[in-house]
């Protein structure tokens, strides 16, 4: 910042950090979009953000000199708009740094092959990083922190979009009476593979630090189910369960909607969904390394081509898989970052991993949804990879994609005093009541089948018996 009150001062040309500097300090200011955009001499649309490596010998930001003692901060921001190099990777291509590779060493251990070399049935066998996790962790003697085993789960089904009953789960905090926020949430796998099982950790970490109630929904999945079945199950999953909130402790008031890579793409449709059909609006949008376009020579397509555990060969597999014509790929639902009618979304919150194909993507969606003036704050996570989100355990990282999102949905929820009553855990999540209203005085609908509660046993170990929650993926 003293860098840029001298560039102020003299009249100097703001450098790049400068820059970065007032975009931060304006973050979320609307009213000053103009100013600061002549001040840096861009349109009000185009601004700047934290680079995304630095030289050889750091390819993090430093901590503060008011916190010298934490760890360096991992995260490059984008910030409510974005800049012009929204897309670019580091040159050369970042590795993973000890943590992130502990795990893909892990899984490769375990016999994961490319999904690209495998069968349907193969990929949705074989050992996933949530695997990977839950063996380093015994390795380790790590426990689950306490605020995660607390969370009640219980197995539920929901209408799809043919009427056909499909699998979801919800998950409870364990603190407080609720009514709580409710967060429907969209596990990934291309499509095609993976389910609630594989993404638990994910869902219960979002429960915990929120305090929110969270609907892990699946879908119809390829190739039995072509796009864009899964899509419209979404949606009808959304509807549904904002309906049916009451019954389920939640207040559809303090509404959220979340998902993970193929997921996260399905967050933003059912907003978009939302807002088209006049539904309930979800306060904010979580999506986390989303699929939102189908062009695999963007930058970080490039650079990380051979990527574990996802590649541009298994990014076509999954594409061969979902659509019946390669056309397909162009529709909006995918190519989200060339849609011209993003306006009117509520706020939205984009985690990356910088080591991923889909990495540009989703720095370009921030970019384009900030010139549609949604609110918008993007991180892309230094040193992990695709599926990272879901690894507090043993992925430092992963816990500050956590915290950032979270922080970004309680104040949605209006529940900042909460958090900040909240207590830390171990694994360094916040936990705490969320702020209370009427709950919604409905019955349990006859369509939810209820397969049992439990607050133990989902823990983002893939379940054997269930082929549809035994990889992850995209």
């Amino acid at each position: 910042m003293a860098e840029l009150i001298l560039c102020l001062a003299v009249g100097e040309p703001f450098t790049k950090s400068a820059r970065g500097s007032l975009m931060h300090a304006l973050l979320k200011t609307t009213t000053a979009s103009a100013a600061l955009a002549a001040a840096l001499s861009v349109s009000p649309a185009t601004l700047s953000a934290q680079e995304t490596a630095t030289d050889d010998s750091s390819s993090s930001e430093t901590s503060t000199a008011t916190d010298t003692a934490s760890a360096p901060d991992t995260r490059v921001e984008v910030q409510a708009n974005v800049t012009a190099d929204a897309g670019a990777v580091a040159d050369p291509p970042a590795s993973p740094n000890e943590d992130m590779q502990a795990v893909l060493d892990k899984l490769a251990d375990l016999g994961a092959q490319p999904i690209s070399e495998l069968s349907v049935e193969e990929a949705r066998s074989q050992p996933t990083p949530a695997d990977a996790v839950m063996a380093l962790m015994e390795e380790r003697g790590i426990e689950m922190p306490e605020d995660l085993a607390g969370i009640a789960t219980r197995d539920i089904t929901y209408p799809g979009a043919d009427g056909s009953e499909i699998d979801a789960r919800v998950y409870t905090p364990a603190e407080g009476e609720g009514p709580f926020p409710l967060i429907v949430y969209y596990h990934g796998g291309g499509w095609v593979i993976a389910g609630i099982d594989v993404y638990d950790a994910s869902a219960r970490a979002l429960a915990a630090s929120a305090n929110a109630v969270v609907v892990s929904a699946t879908y119809r999945q390829a190739p039995g189910a072509i796009f864009p079945t899964q899509h419209e199950d979404a949606s009808a999953a959304y509807e549904w369960i904002v309906e049916n909130s009451g019954a389920f402790n939640a207040d559809a008031e303090r509404l959220a909607i979340a998902g993970e890579s193929a997921g996260g793409n399905l967050a933003l449709n059912v907003a978009i969904h939302a807002r088209d059909a006049e539904l309930i609006q979800p306060d904010h949008v979580l999506s986390v390394y989303p699929i939102a376009s189908d062009d695999m020579q963007l930058p970080s397509y490039e650079a990380y081509a051979d990527a574990m555990p996802l590649s541009r060969d298994g990014m076509e597999w999954f594409f061969d898989k979902v659509f019946e014509d390669p056309s397909q790929a162009s529709d909006p639902r995918i190519d989200l970052i060339s849609r011209d009618d993003l306006q009117g979304l509520p706020p939205v919150t984009i985690v990356n991993a910088e080591i991923d194909p889909l990495q540009s993507e989703g720095e370009i969606m921030a970019e384009r949804l900030a010139e549609a003036g949604v609110e918008v704050e993007q991180m892309t996570y230094d040193g992990v990879t695709h599926e990272f989100f879901g690894m507090g355990t043993v992925v430092p990282q992963a816990q500050e994609a956590v915290d950032m999102a979270v922080a970004n949905l309680r104040e949605a929820f209006g529940s900042e005093s909460d958090m900040d009553a909240g207590a830390t855990t171990d694994a360094g999540m916040e936990s705490g009541e969320g702020s209370e209203t009427d709950a919604m005085a409905t019955d349990a609908p006859a369509a939810m089948q209820t397969e049992g509660d439990t607050n133990t046993g989902t823990d983002g170990t893939a379940d054997p018996a269930d082929e549809d929650a035994t990889t992850t993926g995209n």
